[in-house]
C-alpha cells in the first residue's frame, strides 16, 4: 500500500504540471491512482469546475453563521441523523421533516445552505415526510456529538465553542428543537362561575425527548432566557417539558411561534 508521502510527492508532481502518466512511472503507482490524488487535490482546492470545497470552521476556519447554526443544532439534536454510507467518502446529515409543515422545511433547508453554503442540500421523499440531506466529509466537526447508537444512549453534551454560540443565540437552538421535537398546541378547561359553565383556552408549548443530554440543554437554555417551564416523565422513558406561564408562552410566541 502506498504510503502518505508518496501521494503527497505526487501532488506536488501533478502542481508543478508533471502529466498524470509520469508521476505514475516514477513512482510506481498505478496511473488510476495519480489520477484520484490529482481530482482530490483539485476538489480540495476548488478548482474543479462547478465545485468548491466544503466549508469547515474547524479544519479551513471558514466563517460561520452563528445564528443558523444554532437552528441547525437544535434541529440535529431532535431528528437529524448523520451517517457515511459504505464506498462514500462523504457523511451524509438528515433532518426528518414532516409534510404538514413545509414552512419549517423550508426553514430547515435555508439553514443547511447557511452553514454549509458550498454544499447543496436535496429533500428525499418518505411516508408523510421528506428528509433534508446535505453531503460533507466535515459534518463530524460541526457536530461533535455523532457517533453510533442513539442519541439519548451516549453523552451528546455540547463542547465548548457550541456552547458559547448557544449562549450568544439561545433563541435558535430552542426553536430547532421545538421545530423538531416539540409543538405549540391550544389546551381548554371549563369553569363554571355562578352556575355559568365557560370553557377556557390557553396556549402551551411542548418538548418531547429521551435524552437526559438534550433535556438538560433544552430546559437550561429557557432558564437562559427567562422561560418557565414544568417536567413530566412518561412510561415509555420519554419527558415532556411543558410551557404553559402566559408570560412564557408569550416569550416564545415572539421568537418561535407555531409550526407552518
Amino acid at each position: 500500500m502506498t504510503n502518505r508521502s508518496t501521494r503527497d510527492e505526487a501532488v506536488l508532481l501533478l502542481r508543478g504540471g508533471v502529466s498524470n502518466a509520469e508521476v505514475a512511472r516514477r513512482l510506481a503507482v498505478p496511473y488510476g491512482t495519480v489520477g484520484s490524488w490529482k481530482h482530490g487535490d483539485r476538489a480540495k482546492r476548488g478548482e474543479l469546475p462547478g465545485r468548491k470545497p466544503s466549508t469547515c470552521p474547524t479544519c479551513h476556519g471558514d466563517p460561520l453563521d452563528e445564528r443558523a447554526y444554532s437552528y441547525l443544532l437544535g434541529l440535529y439534536l431532535g431528528d437529524g441523523h448523520i451517517v457515511r454510507p459504505k464506498q462514500h467518502r462523504a457523511y451524509t446529515l438528515a433532518i426528518t421533516c414532516d409534510d404538514k409543515w413545509p414552512g419549517v422545511m423550508d426553514s430547515v433547508e435555508q439553514a443547511v445552505r447557511d452553514v454549509l453554503p458550498n454544499n447543496k442540500p436535496c429533500r428525499v421523499r418518505r411516508t408523510g415526510c421528506h428528509d433534508v440531506k446535505v453531503y460533507s466529509q466535515h459534518l463530524p466537526c460541526l457536530f461533535p456529538q455523532h457517533g453510533p447508537g442513539l442519541k439519548h444512549e451516549r453523552d451528546v453534551s455540547l463542547v465548548p465553542w457550541q456552547q458559547t454560540i448557544v449562549d450568544a443565540h439561545p433563541w435558535g437552538l430552542l426553536r430547532g428543537l421545538i421545530h423538531a421535537d416539540g409543538c405549540r398546541i391550544v389546551n381548554w378547561a371549563t369553569r363554571t362561575t355562578n352556575g355559568i359553565t365557560r370553557r377556557h383556552e390557553y396556549p402551551r408549548y411542548f418538548l418531547t425527548n429521551k435524552s437526559p443530554d438534550i433535556l438538560r440543554l433544552f430546559t437550561a437554555t429557557l432558564d437562559a432566557v427567562g422561560v418557565r417551564w414544568k417536567a413530566r416523565n412518561r412510561l415509555s422513558g420519554s419527558t415532556d417539558i411543558s410551557i404553559a406561564r402566559r408570560d412564557s408562552v408569550t416569550l416564545l410566541d415572539c421568537h418561535i411561534g407555531p409550526k407552518h
